[in-house]
């Protein structure tokens, strides 16, 4: 079997695009369903980033650009480092790519021999085992239990260091617990990895833009001695609520850099040009719809937490950043559905909510945790209150033992 076909055998589907599949399947059945599986803002792109799209198309910027990017674009983007982050790159340690998730897939495809390590925190994005296996690498899961914070500890990174890894992947604000690593925590984790000068930092930042109360800080800016060995990747997908858009970037060492646009030259060749030059305008331009999505997100994350922890048999932290709620479903496995259906699993659980009372979640297992289930709140205000009644009606029906649902058959 040709070395591609077994590596995309140990591919997982993803879980949170299928149950977003299954949702979109049901309600075009019919069915009432309320979608919180899907890590997108529900808020429009701003109207300015949407207008310096369209002028690029009537000033005809629909050509083809260099791989690494348009230069205003890595202008801004160099610019907005220094500003935001305190880091100081060359125009030609920046490379943009297709949405953050090529430009990982690229770092990791021009930088793992077969066998190399990367070491993953979990709970973590359902695409990094996979861009690591496809790559030709090994993921090392290490579990960050909640008690934990869900963040990675020193020992546990010292722990998994070996001399095949090649890359730490910190995600800060995280998907799915939406904890953050704050300076002081990176900066212990940083302690570590000087010791093994063989482990690079790969810094995915996407949700930077999305804290509350809590300062960002990214791995380069808290140990500014390792920054030659840490890729920031970034982009404006949350930020600015340009999923579609497709525009995600990285920062990093410049023969990595070099070796990324390489990759990306022979693949999608560039990201769209429309696309760079709306972007120019999303990091330079007018930030003031940001404070806006946080001060939303805020008040959506108090009302699902608050409700969230009302429903019997489930409990969440108080997420940091991100827009996500990690529920531990602990609490249910082993109950018994209205049907006599026994709920095993997170699995289990987020099928009994999308089926019987139409609601879309990701179990936990696709993050390499269990038993959870992650609740996006990147939905109206009104959408959540009704999701969050139905969790609570769902929870509320389950009994404890087969037996009562065999005495309610007899009864009727």
């Amino acid at each position: 079997m040709p070395l591609l076909a077994k590596r995309l055998q140990a591919v997982r589907p993803s879980q949170t695009k299928a149950m977003t599949a299954k949702a979109c399947a049901l309600r075009e059945q019919g069915v009432d369903i309320v979608t919180l599986s899907q890590g997108e803002p529900d808020f429009d792109t701003p109207e300015a980033v949407q207008q310096a799209g369209i002028a690029a198309i009537l000033n005809g910027k629909t050509r083809y650009t260099p791989v690494a990017g348009v230069k205003p674009l890595r202008e801004a983007i160099r610019q907005k480092l220094l500003r935001d982050n305190g880091l100081d790159y060359d125009i030609d340690q920046i490379t943009v790519g297709c949405g953050a998730k090529q430009v990982v897939f690229n770092a990791l495809f021009a930088s793992l021999d077969t066998g190399d390590e990367v070491i993953i925190p979990t709970p973590c994005w359902v695409s990094y085992p996979d861009m690591v296996r496809l790559a030709g690498g090994e993921p090392v899961l290490v579990p960050c239990p909640e008690r934990l914070g869900f963040k990675l500890k020193p020992q546990d990174l010292a722990a998994a260091i070996t001399p095949r890894t090649k890359w730490l992947m910190l995600n800060s604000p995280n998907n799915p617990t939406g904890a953050v690593y704050s300076r002081a925590d990176l900066a212990a984790l940083a302690e570590v990895l000087r010791r093994h000068s063989h482990v690079h930092v790969l810094s995915d930042d996407i949700y930077e833009k999305l804290v509350y109360d809590v300062p960002f800080a990214t791995m380069a800016e808290a140990a500014p001695d390792l920054i030659e060995r840490v890729l920031t990747v970034n982009g404006v997908s949350k930020s600015s609520a340009m999923t579609g858009w497709r525009l995600g970037y990285g920062a990093g060492p410049k023969e990595l850099i070099k070796a990324m646009n390489t990759i990306e030259g022979q693949t999608s060749s560039h990201t769209s040009s429309i696309s760079q030059y709306a972007t120019i305008e999303a990091i330079a331009g007018n930030q003031d719809h940001i404070a806006e999505f946080v001060s939303a997100f805020r008040k959506r994350r108090d009302l699902v937490v608050e409700q969230i922890n009302e429903a019997e048999g489930l409990s969440c932290r108080v997420p940091d950043g991100a827009f996500y709620v990690f529920v531990s479903c602990a609490g249910v496995i082993g109950k018994v559905t209205a049907t006599g259906k026994v709920i095993e699993s997170d699995m289990d659980f987020a099928m009994y909510l999308l089926e019987q009372f139409g609601v879309a979640v990701v179990p936990g297992s696709g993050f390499m945790a269990s038993p959870y289930i992650r609740v996006s709140y990147a939905a109206s205000e009104d959408e959540l209150k009704r999701a969050c009644g139905r969790i609570f009606a769902a929870c509320t029906a389950l009994s404890t033992s087969e037996k009562t649902y065999e005495q309610s058959e007899a009864t009727a």
